[in-house]
């Protein structure tokens, strides 16, 4: 178990690659947030420890000002074990009333260590409807 006095720290051996981001505007959306998207991330470990991912956080800052942050335990439900040179591989998705900048990070445990490791930053862009 990580002890909770040591500081968090930046794994660098951690690699987060945004694999994809598809606009689904035929998914089920709010009224007040009608574009929705799909993302996939691959969460690469290059270290020679394994690693638990524990948590993550989502900043969505829309291009009208709105900002979202959303945070939470797992990922998709789980709480994956990556192994040393392996990876994790999931989709998920968000909804925006329009265009965004996306940021973030995952949370978790390497021998013992509190860490985490940034998401990059991706967009979010609403396609124009075909006529």
């Amino acid at each position: 178990m990580a002890d909770s006095s040591k500081p968090i720290r930046e794994f660098k051996s951690l690699r987060v690659r945004v694999d994809d981001v598809v606009y689904m505007p035929g998914l089920d959306a709010p009224p007040d947030k009608p574009h929705p998207f799909v993302y996939f991330i691959s969460i690469h470990n290059d270290s020679p420890v394994p690693v638990t991912i524990l948590g993550r956080k989502w900043v969505v800052r829309e291009d009208d000002g709105e900002v979202t942050v959303v945070e939470g335990d797992g990922v998709v439900g789980q709480t994956p074990v990556i192994e040393p040179g392996g990876h994790f591989s999931y989709n998920s998705y968000h909804v925006v009333a329009s265009d965004a900048q996306v940021d973030g990070a995952f949370f978790g445990i390497a021998a013992g260590d509190r860490i985490f490791t940034r998401i990059p930053s991706f967009r979010l862009t609403v396609d124009d409807p075909p006529f």
